[in-house]
């Protein structure tokens, strides 16, 4: 069986023919892979593999073939051997905190779970880098670097859980990515291996790489370039204080428009982030950070540096955001305040997930001054779709994080949220953005890449695949949709009225 045939399999509905083909395919793949392994680090009983069916996109689910769990990397390689000779797609995993199905199991693949590679190898104070293996948690990394005043900056909100390897893979951001950057702007190093199973490295530790630059490919690629297996990181010295500020405004095109201003006045802050009403409301009944009720939405602005430094930006910072309307400004007055602000903030997920049987996390990144408008367009699209949507977001550099709230028992429910979510992305598209930020396009924003791309693109994307990859093994079906799925998505477009028939072939 070829891969692209693997592919299509992914969306293929089950039948006592495909059970056969999976039940003997399954014996195949563990005959092959058991002499490989000790045998507690292969699992294909149904039972053992449910745990792995679905990444932090719990609405998309399927049970994997079966589970590696290599504990060196001289059985990640072997692995990878074993199944590019017989053709198996193969699927890498992290901690599954994703949130966009990047980490889907395929119905004919393995699963290979990198969870054991979780040692740090090595912390170079005066390089300021520290050396882990893919597994370890991003949090464990500042943790471990805590005694040499250093720390890993990006800090996404799953930062407790999340490991390296996993933000390598979907470019993962956090609060603090608009002054410090994003993962590729603070990884100088990954180590891994190819679909083939031979040992491959991106950047360098030095100042340039010999021959092509590829770790800005990798970085972001979702699992279709090659399996990670070590990173080497950038440190950054702690800031000797960090303040924070709490403004409310009682208008959501306000708080938009403050954003833009703040940034146009020359000020970078270490943090600059925007939450609703509805998203207030939620966060503060969970933990009690002191927000305004009463505000349309409130913005965090921190800065961090020297006294002095912090000193002035916080005085820049209050009169932009008071000539822009803030109705309420508050300043943290040490450091467990400052932590405090951003509790609400780190735990907007599980405090929706206290307010509804699930939600849905999309993703898309929109200029800045178009903030105000994304939200309105979001408030019309609840009235449309009969659904509730709280929004919390990197405002900075404009990276939406709408939480669609419904049923996922419900399948009416279920439907109108993924239109919703497609209608976010979209329209982000409209204003000039982009349909991901942070999360990756997994198997949730597969079609709605047929908005942002064109063929000719959606080709090139496929091309690097095959440099790298040429029999597609590596997390195939994801990420870059086939021409055949946004034909067939262009159609429903004008089917629907949203598309003329004359634009179609853009898809």
């Amino acid at each position: 069986m070829n891969a692209p045939a693997a592919a299509t399999l992914l969306a293929a509905p089950s039948s006592e023919a495909r059970s056969t083909e999976r039940a003997a395919r399954q014996a195949q793949v563990v005959a092959a892979l058991a002499p490989l392994l000790p045998g507690h680090a292969l699992l294909w009983h149904g039972e053992d593999t449910v745990p792995y069916e679905c990444d932090g996109l719990t609405a998309y689910r399927q049970l994997p073939l079966l589970v590696a769990l290599p504990e060196t990397e001289v059985q990640v390689a072997a692995v990878l051997k074993a199944c590019h000779a017989l053709q198996v797609p193969v699927v890498a995993r992290g901690a599954g905190t994703g949130l966009s199905g990047g980490a889907m199991p395929h119905p004919l693949g393995v699963t290979l779970s990198l969870a054991k590679f979780n040692k740090i190898v090595m912390i170079d104070r005066l390089a300021r880098t520290a050396t882990v293996q893919c597994g370890v948690r991003n949090l464990a990394i500042s943790e471990a670097a805590a005694p040499y005043g250093l720390y890993y900056a990006p800090d996404p909100s799953s930062q407790i859980a999340c490991t390296i390897g996993g933000n390598v893979a979907e470019n993962s951001g956090g609060v603090h990515c608009l002054k410090y950057g994003l993962t590729l702007h603070n990884v100088l190093r990954v180590r891994g291996f190819t679909a083939a199973g031979e040992a491959i490295e991106f950047g360098s530790e030095a100042l340039d790489v010999p021959g092509l630059d590829l770790l800005p490919l990798v970085v972001g690629s979702e699992g279709m370039l090659a399996v990670t297996t070590e990173v080497t990181v950038k440190l950054v010295p702690k800031p000797q204080l960090a303040r924070c500020i709490m403004a409310s405004f009682d208008d959501i095109r306000k708080a938009g428009d403050a954003v833009a201003a703040v940034i146009a006045a020359g000020i970078i802050p270490a943090g600059l982030e925007m939450m609703d009403k509805p998203m207030t409301a939620a966060v503060e009944d969970y933990v009690h950070a002191g927000y305004d009720l009463t505000a349309e939405a409130i913005l965090l602005c921190e800065s961090d540096g020297t006294p002095e430094e912090v000193a002035e930006e916080i005085a820049r910072m209050l009169d932009v955001l008071s000539g822009c309307g803030a109705t309420r400004m508050e300043v943290s007055r040490d450091e467990q305040q400052r932590l405090t602000f951003w509790s609400g903030r780190k735990n907007a997920f599980p405090a929706s997930g206290r307010i509804s049987p699930d939600y849905m996390c999309m993703d898309s990144t929109i200029p800045r001054k178009r903030l105000a408008d994304i939200l309105l367009a979001i408030a019309e699209m609840e009235k449309k779709y009969g659904l509730k949507c709280c929004n919390v977001f990197h405002a900075g550099d404009g990276n939406l994080h709408p939480l669609i709230l419904f049923d996922a028992n419900d399948p009416d429910q279920m439907h109108r949220c993924e239109l919703f979510g497609a209608d976010i992305l979209e329209t982000s598209v409209a204003m000039g953005g982009t349909v991901t930020g942070e999360h990756g396009v997994g198997v949730e924003k597969l079609s709605s890449m047929c908005v942002q791309f064109s063929p000719a693109e959606r080709e090139q994307m496929f091309a690097i695949k095959r440099a790298f990859d040429s029999a597609e093994l590596l997390n195939p079906g994801k990420v870059i949709p086939t021409l055949q799925r946004c034909a067939e998505y262009g159609k429903m477009h004008v089917k629907k009225g949203l598309l003329p028939f004359a634009e179609l072939e853009r898809f």
